[in-house]
């Protein structure tokens, strides 16, 4: 079976399809990822270490959840484990956030301009941060994997990762 294939046939195209045109073409625009999740033990210690490595401003905080601003119009948000197992209330009650969770160790890659990745590396060794792997892609990108606090796996990449960036 080759790399991606579905794995359930496709299902019946919606009334008024034509040949030609696919999903791509007709669905609505999405301008780009607004969220990213990643689940932690220690919500603070959390907090502490995206805002010092990275500077992240925090939009706000509670005993469930950290929400940290990143460059780019996009949030970071940081769960503690267990709290997001049930519903919880949207603003003003009009609403509810579906449960969600997630276990184990993810992985976030950010991305830094071509000119800072010397400064990348000696700001994580400065930080005591070890850097486990350092990749050069084929279209000419160079990433550094490492890991945080909770052992997600980070990544800092330069572009010329993927066609788009």
């Amino acid at each position: 079976m080759p790399a991606c294939a579905p794995a359930h046939p496709a299902p019946l195209p919606p009334d008024g399809w034509t040949p030609g045109h696919d999903a791509v073409s007709t669905a609505p625009r999405v301008s780009g990822i607004l969220e990213t999740s990643l689940y932690v033990e220690d919500l603070h210690r959390s907090r502490d270490f995206y805002q010092r490595l990275f500077g992240f401003e925090q939009y706000m905080c509670d005993a469930r959840m950290c929400a940290l601003g990143i460059p780019g119009e996009q949030v970071l948000l940081l769960f503690r484990h267990g709290m997001t197992d049930d519903p919880a209330p949207g603003p003003e009650r009009n609403g509810f956030i579906p449960p969600h969770h997630g276990r184990g160790a993810v992985h976030l890659c950010f991305a830094i301009p071509y000119g800072e990745l010397a400064a990348w590396e000696a700001h994580l060794t400065r930080s005591g941060i070890e850097i486990e792997s350092r990749l050069h892609w084929p279209r000419g990108g160079t990433s550094l994997y490492f890991r945080d606090p909770d052992g997600h796996s980070l990544e800092v990449a330069t572009p010329g990762l993927w066609p788009n960036r």
